[in-house]
């Protein structure tokens, strides 16, 4: 990467996003969070420098800058997203740690996080801005929907699928073929068997409505 990056978010998405850029050693310009109480102060030595709507330091996107959007809501990375496609004309880059393989004949979107030791398999699909934990695991065929969230350790089994906005807490295991709808949550260190309908919240093993 040739540019220098900006992090939108100085959270706990944009200390990992972070490691990740220097892991490669991609230079970061600088981050940006909506906390006032970070302002002036640093990231692993990275300025954070003003709210995620700075108009000065935006606009040096797409030319000086590349930027990437580092917030756990996966509303608020939508919405993010669609403000620098719309007002800079600009994608976010994706944040690939070191020591994570991502196969080359993997599909990925824009503005995707892996952590490291984390493996996405070939003919794996993932959307747009999702983020996958340390250790996790996304075997092939398995898909992945926009703005999806993957904990640390989880699995996505062979052709299973993980549905736009949802969410798989750390250590959880989703079986081969088994789909996770839009929006639903699967908690920390359960086995899901049987498929989640959209907005479902489910825990446990074998993993039941909660």
């Amino acid at each position: 990467m040739e540019n220098p990056v900006i992090i939108l978010g100085g959270q706990a998405v944009g200390t990992a996003a972070l490691d990740a850029f220097l892991s490669n050693d991609v230079v970061v310009y600088c981050i940006l969070d909506d906390d006032p109480k970070l302002h002036s102060t640093e990231l692993l030595d990275v300025p954070v420098m003003g709210n995620t709507d700075d108009g000065e330091l935006l606009k040096l996107l797409g030319k000086k800058c590349e930027v990437f959007v580092a917030t756990d809501d996966a509303a608020s990375r939508r919405s993010l997203t669609k403000m620098l496609h719309d007002e800079y004309e600009v994608v976010p880059v994706n944040s690939i740690h070191q020591r994570a393989s991502v196969s080359t004949h993997a599909e990925v979107g824009h503005g995707i996080y892996v952590g490291p030791n984390a493996v996405i398999a070939a003919t794996a699909k993932l959307g747009q801005g999702v983020l996958v934990g340390p250790n996790a695991v996304v075997e092939g065929r398995a898909t992945m929907g926009d703005y999806a969230q993957l904990g640390t350790g989880a699995q996505i089994g062979v052709g299973a699928s993980v549905g736009e906005n949802a969410f798989v807490g750390a250590g959880a295991v989703v079986v081969a073929g088994v789909k996770v709808g839009d929006k639903a949550r699967v908690g920390a260190g359960s086995v899901v068997v049987a498929d989640v309908p959209k907005g479902q919240t489910v825990f446990g093993n074998p993993a039941k409505p909660v």
